[in-house]
């Protein structure tokens, strides 16, 4: 089989063209990370030919671990062509990338995308003089619109030569010449090229040991030395700058006619990443968000969702069914209080979390959450973080695992721990159920519920990532964040339809599977005793004793009672089984219809207004479900790490939950100052000290100067 390596820059349309090419329903984003991991797919009509999307990349030096995985992949797997994909819109960045490639000895066919953008910024460039200039075969593509696609088809699927590399000025191919002769028998031939400049390079990734013996790598060293002397830099910035000259000399030759006038993307990010408009604005445009699916069309579904189709219908139409065929009434139980409760009042809140991911995607594709990131970068550096570490964030908005994952865009080593221990204090779409039940049983639906947890999530990032700084004994200084912005474009029906089908179908599959099992479970042992008889009341159950035994330490958060602790418990191995457990020990399907109408209702007479919000926000910056934690572990590579940061959010989640349900006992308890609420004060003020106390006398008081 043949297989084709699809290489490009971060948002130059990359993955838009995997999936225009191979019709797999892949994630398309506006921020490095997307495809953290190779993807594969066959080409529509050649079954015999696959393509690899590699993770987005500027170069092949190995900074980050998106450049390891595609330089390992294009160097020791079996690759018959390179399919680059170049970004017109910025020829001259991307081409650095494309020199790199033409090195590996692989034949390389360009794609350039975004043609229609040059078009109608009514720029111009002659494709013809890039193609000679290149030596490779250049294809005008659209990836979004799919023009120029079959040519592009055409091309890599009809046989091509391997690329040309380029050459460099004389002084540095000389001593290229001397270093490829000793490595003539130490590397593959169609990469000689390629190992040359890295020797060259001393890439740290390259072990020159093993390519040279001691004289000959001695006889290198020296030939490096007295050619960084006579040109006054050092090897890596030389072939830099020897790259951008041959670049600047093939732009001038390809006479590319920019138009300079500020674009409708320049006048609206002069608004919208304006230094004090910024921040007010996302603010507005997430509540905005969470006022349209929480409150207004995802709340019309939901309602009838949960009040009709599985408040009545089918509980309904399912216990008459089996009633009729006569079946036991302990199984009609099981699959009506159990199964259907459990599973239907999770995928009651289905239509909020489909207008939710409907309203991300949107603003994900037109281009706005990259300007996000930019905004973000601002306040993360005060907290010694950078806008790199919101992208993660970003990403966790849909599930905290590729959030987690895409924390390894991060190169500084403590930064991207901070990063995966609190990316999943943002509210992913597992908690959006819990976050809607709590808000339409206690606050009427008000989508500020919704907000706030969001804003609440940020708020613990930040506090998070100076008390980690000071635990791990860093000082961590915020480093310039780069990023590139794509222009602003039309939503693409089709993608952003996928996108929320996607999701939407996933969660539909945990109902199913997760939260079914879940559902039986806690059915079956909140209905026997440990002698498996059945109990009338649910308080004797196995399940409400063994609750009882931890339910005491929830006492202090105001829902110290066996059905939230085994709701709460539920919820580590997946959030949606917080609403799930709820649905089944609260009878949403016959007992709770008969007295008060629907699980809302049963919530609402459980829970005061304090005890909910503290139930919710223990929730939302607990430990995460199973496959995140799994996730964090992977990333750590430490199972310890991941222990202590396991133990980090629970600490925190507790000590926060305390905070607010005291302060909420006294606005809206009508409590009176007692000493419960000092101890709260108390663990603000020792928050405090952390957050202010030097990071070297806190290493030298309480650490010992050693890293954690």
């Amino acid at each position: 089989m043949t297989v084709i390596a699809l290489v490009g820059n971060p948002n130059s349309g990359k993955t838009t063209l995997f999936n225009a090419l191979t019709g797999m329903k892949q994630k398309v984003g506006n921020w490095p990370g997307v495809t953290i991991d190779k993807k594969e797919g066959i080409l529509k009509g050649h079954n015999d030919v696959k393509i690899v999307d590699l993770p987005g990349i500027y170069s092949l030096s190995p900074y980050t671990a998106e450049e390891v995985i595609s330089r390992d992949f294009l160097l020791h797997e079996k690759v018959d062509l390179i399919l680059n994909v170049v970004d017109a819109t910025n020829l001259e960045r991307n081409l650095y990338l494309t020199t790199q490639l033409m090195e590996l000895g692989l034949p390389v066919v360009v794609g350039l995308n975004m043609m229609d953008i040059v078009e109608k910024n009514d720029s111009q460039l002659s494709v013809a003089e890039l193609q000679y200039g290149l030596d490779l075969p250049v294809v005008e593509i659209s990836a979004t619109t799919g023009k120029g696609i079959d040519g592009l088809i055409q091309a890599v699927t009809t046989k091509q030569n391997c690329a040309m590399p380029i050459v460099f000025s004389k002084n540095v191919e000389s001593t290229l010449l001397e270093i490829t002769e000793r490595l003539f028998n130490a590397v593959p031939m169609p990469q000689l090229r390629y190992w040359t400049v890295k020797v060259f390079e001393k890439d740290k990734k390259v072990n020159v040991s093993e390519l040279l013996d001691s004289d000959n790598k001695a006889y290198v060293d020296g030939l490096i030395k007295q050619l960084e002397e006579q040109l006054e830099d050092d090897s890596e910035s030389i072939v830099a700058r020897e790259r951008y000259d041959w670049i600047e000399t093939l732009m001038a030759s390809v006479s590319i006619e920019m138009n300079m006038t500020d674009s409708i993307s320049d006048e609206i990010d002069r608004i919208v990443t304006n230094r004090w408009l910024g921040l007010p604005i996302f603010a507005f445009v997430m509540f905005l968000v969470y006022y349209f699916s929480i409150s207004t069309i995802g709340t019309m579904g939901t309602d009838w969702t949960n009040e009709v189709l599985f408040g009545e219908i089918v509980p309904e139409a399912v216990t008459g069914f089996l009633e009729s065929i006569n079946i036991h009434p302990l199984v009609i139980g099981l699959i009506v209080d159990g199964a259907i409760a459990g599973v239907g009042a999770v995928l009651g809140f289905l239509p909020q979390m489909a207008a939710l991911f409907l309203c991300l995607a949107i603003l994900e594709d037109c281009g706005y959450m990259a300007r996000v990131a930019f905004v973000m970068d601002r306040v993360f550096r005060k907290f010694g973080l950078s806008g790199k570490s919101f992208i993660p964030l970003l990403i966790g908005t849909g599930c905290s695992v590729p959030g987690i994952q895409a924390s390894r865009t991060i190169e500084n080593e403590e930064n991207r721990k901070i990063t995966i221990i609190t990316t999943s204090f943002i509210p992913c779409g597992a908690k959006l159920p819990v976050i809607a039940l709590i808000a339409n049983a206690i606050f009427n639906g008000s989508e500020w519920v919704a907000f706030s947890m969001y804003a609440l999530g940020i708020c613990s990032v930040l506090l998070s990532g100076v008390v980690l700084q000071k635990l791990m004994g860093v000082d961590l200084e915020p480093k310039p964040f780069i990023m590139e912005l794509p222009s602003y474009h039309w939503p693409h029906v089709g993608a952003i339809l996928r996108s929320v089908l996607d999701k939407v179908l996933a969660f539909i599959k945990r109902a199913g599977t997760v939260i079914f099992v879940s559902s039986c479970i806690i059915w079956i042992t909140s209905t026997f005793n440990f002698r498996f008889e059945e109990v009338e009341d649910a308080a004797d159950s196995m399940l409400a004793i063994v609750s009882g035994f931890i339910a005491p330490i929830f006492i202090p958060l105001g829902f110290g009672d066996w059905q939230s602790t085994t709701a709460t418990i539920q919820g580590f191995v997946a959030k949606e089984n917080v609403l799930s457990t709820m649905g089944v020990l609260f009878g949403i399907a016959e007992e709770v219809s008969e007295e008060s109408g629907t699980l809302l209702n049963a919530v609402a007479s459980h829970y005061t207004v304090p005890s909910a919000i503290s139930l919710l926000v223990f929730n939302m910056l607990c430990m995460p479900c199973f496959a995140a934690v799994g996730a964090m572990k992977t990333e750590l590579k430490s199972k310890t790490l991941a222990l202590k940061a396991v133990l980090y959010q629970t600490v925190f989640a507790y000590t926060w939950a305390y905070v607010f349900f005291e302060f909420a006992k006294v606005i809206v308890g009508g409590y009176s100052f007692g000493i419960s609420t000092v101890i709260a004060m108390l663990v603000i003020v020792a928050y405090a000290i952390i957050l202010f106390y030097p990071v070297d006398k806190w290493v030298v008081k309480y650490k010992g100067g050693q890293l954690a």
